[in-house]
């Protein structure tokens, strides 16, 4: 038998949560690099479905368990709502492109500007809430594994 990517067990240690979002970013972020390269609507069409699936889980377990176990940690009232602004203005772009066919100036655009919007909340990310994160009580290794199971459970809703 013979198992393909798609077939990813259970890591013996799943990464601790801030590990996890920042290997997401990373994918993203590559995808993004691909689609700038890539000239065939089918190509585009395939990136766009594979970021639109990566950034709609991404957000989903960001908002669901980091964000709120990040904002109970620290009493964060500026952080998490800015992030919860910034995901809302990329879920818009993702509502304009997923599904889309490909074509014209417009199209391409608003991918860009998706992919800006997402740096720049990386960014942040990086920057700003995950040396708090560290800093604090947060459990993230107990956060991590909790994230990966809800990450799995969200890919596995999405078609092949």
């Amino acid at each position: 038998m013979t198992t393909s990517k798609k077939d990813e067990s259970k890591p013996e240690k799943t990464p601790e949560a801030t590990a996890l979002l920042r290997a997401d970013h990373k994918l993203v972020a590559g995808l993004f690099e691909e689609f700038e390269q890539a000239r065939s609507a089918s190509k585009k069409k395939a990136l766009v479905a594979q970021i639109c699936k990566e950034l709609t889980v991404h957000t989903q377990i960001e908002e669901e368990i980091f964000y709120p176990a990040f904002q109970k940690a620290l009493k964060d009232h500026e952080l998490v709502p800015e992030a919860n602004v910034e995901h809302d203005s990329i879920k818009d772009l993702i509502a304009q492109v997923e599904g889309v066919e490909p074509g014209g100036d417009e199209y391409d655009a608003k991918v860009k500007v998706m992919g800006e919007l997402v740096e720049h909340h990386v960014k942040e990310e990086h920057r700003d809430m995950f040396p708090k994160a560290k800093e604090s009580k947060m459990d993230l290794d107990a956060l991590g594994a909790q994230m990966y199971e809800r990450k799995q459970e969200l890919m596995a809703q999405y078609p092949e």
